[in-house]
């Protein structure tokens, strides 16, 4: 209710007081939407501080107002020195006008996302200057139009049958909540019009308070509950319902923005750990494939030349069980592959175990970061919070230019191409020669380099956390391990008229790792 007439009716005959034969010796906006206009005598000054954003538009007046030496621009300066008359509330409209010696008027229209400041030579003629220029028809908007006398007779009212946006169409959507509430709508004429005096009553002598209603803070006339803040000047209104909707909400906003985003990593951990938590548990009490081999290897000469299926018994449960066998591999050779994926087994246990642990802890610091954002009261000290934790990376829109997604391994720069097209201009564009090229093999997938540092060699292990990108990022994503091949730049070219991504790769070395994707 801060913006209409109810309310302006009140704060204008306060602001005459405050602003009379002040002068005007500031006018400046340094935020988009935001006019600020200061006023002095040889007593004190003031501010006016009009915010004309359209999502929420509010009016508040410091006593001090600290302008920045950037990014500010001078604002209506042919009033600059004039000083103030009168300020006078438009009758039944959201709009007041400040009126200087001089003739000149600055209209305060306050149509919420089509508030604007408009200056007039005089009251008759129209504005020769306006704040919000993207608001072309205010160009054309004469100051006696917006003034409108309404009758408040019980005979208009019954005519109207009760109707209260038609009667009193500055009423704003609090006081018709009001009445909702009472039984307005399925009440009787005389019933309507009861409560109808019981709120004019009530809204031509309020006491202004700010209420938290759906997630918005709101300025009401009307008796509240569990108000934030009450008085009876509506100065100190503003000025309040300033600091809790636009500081205050603002910051709630963002600090809402991170606990969600921590809320949403904190909700995929406890994912990943509970997933991988049973596959490890699966992976450690089911028996290892190295005991079938030494089954077969122990009974070679009781399987039959080509079969694919046999009845061996099984000396760690000490009972017979049937093993498949491959067709066209040998049991010797299909007992090798089985001590293979035993040994894979065992590295895959320990891979797991550790990322376990990593996701483990981070889901700790996740939870340690929630707690102390709850403690956190003030934009300073949520910017620091975000900044020392480093919970936001650079604007997508920045990273979209490049054909590569980066990380960081143990001081390395990893680059990883992120299409077919991006790989060739990852090649061409971003490779040296010395750099570290790995590729998922045999499938396709992202070329990812490792890019060379002067005197540092690159270490196994920064090897190996690279290729779980590579097959991550490519066909073999799914496996449980997957075969990558990684080489210096140097041994890897592009043939003449080859498909997007295609290269020849002259010299070779294979990793096997586990698929896994950036922490």
């Amino acid at each position: 209710m801060h913006l209409n007439y109810h309310f302006l009716k009140f704060l204008c005959p306060e602001l005459d007081t405050l602003l009379a034969n002040k002068d005007l010796v500031v006018c400046f906006s340094q935020n988009k939407d935001e006019l600020v206009m200061g006023f002095t005598d040889d007593i004190s000054e003031v501010y006016i501080r009009a915010n004309l954003n359209p999502s929420n538009t509010c009016l508040s007046f410091p006593d001090e107002y600290k302008r920045s030496k950037k990014n500010s621009a001078d604002i209506f300066q042919e009033i600059i020195g004039d000083s103030v008359k009168s300020i006078q509330a438009l009758s039944n409209e959201r709009a007041f006008t400040l009126t200087f010696h001089s003739g000149r008027l600055l209209l305060f229209k306050l149509h919420g996302n089509r508030s604007n400041v408009l200056l007039y030579p005089s009251i008759e003629a129209l504005p020769n200057t306006i704040f919000r220029n993207e608001l072309k028809e205010d160009k054309n908007q004469l100051i006696a139009s917006l003034e409108r006398e309404l009758e408040t007779s019980y005979e208009r009212f019954a005519l109207l049958d009760g109707n209260a946006a038609s009667f009193m169409p500055t009423l704003g959507k609090i006081p018709r909540s009001w009445l909702k509430s009472k039984g307005y709508i399925t009440a009787s004429i005389a019933e309507k019009w009861q409560l109808m005096e019981e709120m004019l009553d009530m809204l031509s002598a309020p006491l202004f308070s700010i209420i938290l209603e759906n997630n918005q803070y709101e300025l009401t006339l009307l008796p509240a509950q569990n108000a934030l803040f009450s008085t009876h000047n509506p100065i100190e209104a503003c000025n309040e319902y300033f600091r809790y909707a636009v500081i205050y909400q603002a910051f709630e906003k963002e600090k809402n923005i991170i606990s969600k985003a921590l809320e949403e990593q904190k909700k995929k951990t406890e994912a990943y750990i509970k997933k991988t938590s049973a596959k490890l548990k699966e992976l450690q009490h089911s028996a290892p494939p190295s005991q079938t081999a030494d089954i077969i290897m122990a009974n070679l000469h009781q399987i039959p030349q080509g079969a694919q299926e046999v009845v061996l018994f099984d000396f760690y449960q000490n009972k017979e069980i049937t093993v498949q066998l491959k067709k066209g591999t040998s049991p010797q050779k299909h007992a090798e592959n089985l001590y293979r994926k035993s040994k894979n087994r065992k590295i895959e246990i320990q891979q797991l175990e550790k990322n376990l642990e990593e996701k483990e802890s981070h889901f700790l610091e996740l939870s340690e970061l929630l707690k102390e954002l709850l403690t956190i009261d003030g934009f300073k000290d949520l910017r620091e919070f975000t900044k020392s934790n480093q919970l936001f990376s650079k604007p997508k829109d920045k990273q979209e230019t490049l054909p590569f997604k980066r990380f960081e391994i143990d001081g390395f720069e990893i680059l990883v191409g992120k299409s077919a097209k991006a790989n060739d201009q990852l090649l061409r564009q971003y490779a040296w020669k010395e750099d570290l090229w790995l590729h998922a093999k045999d499938v396709s997938g992202s070329h990812v380099l490792i890019k060379h540092k002067a005197g540092h060699s690159i270490s196994k292990t920064t090897v190996e956390r690279a290729a779980e990108l590579a097959a991550y990022y490519s066909k073999s994503k799914s496996e449980s391990l997957a075969a990558v091949m990684y080489t210096p730049c140097k041994y890897v070219r592009k043939v003449k008229g080859s498909a997007p991504g295609a290269v020849m790769v002259d010299k070779e070395n294979v990793i096997m790792v586990k698929p896994i994707g950036p922490n």
